[in-house]
C-alpha cells in the first residue's frame, strides 16, 4: 500500500468521495476514496478511525 498523498482532482472540480469498511487479512479497515481520481484513497484500521460523535 502506498503512503504517498495524492491530490484529488476531477473535471469541473467535481469529486465523489466514498467510504467503506473492508476485511483485509483478517482486520477490519476503513477505506476512504475519491472515485473521480486515480490513486486518491486511504486505508486505516477500523480501531484507529474516529467515530461520528468524536468528529462533532
Amino acid at each position: 500500500m502506498s503512503t504517498k498523498a495524492t491530490p484529488a482532482s476531477a473535471v469541473d472540480g467535481e469529486t465523489e468521495v466514498l467510504t467503506s469498511i473492508d476485511d483485509a487479512d483478517g482486520e477490519d479497515r476503513v477505506i476512504i476514496a475519491d472515485i473521480t481520481a486515480d490513486g486518491a484513497w486511504l486505508s486505516m484500521p477500523l480501531s484507529d478511525a474516529a467515530s461520528l460523535p468524536d468528529c462533532r
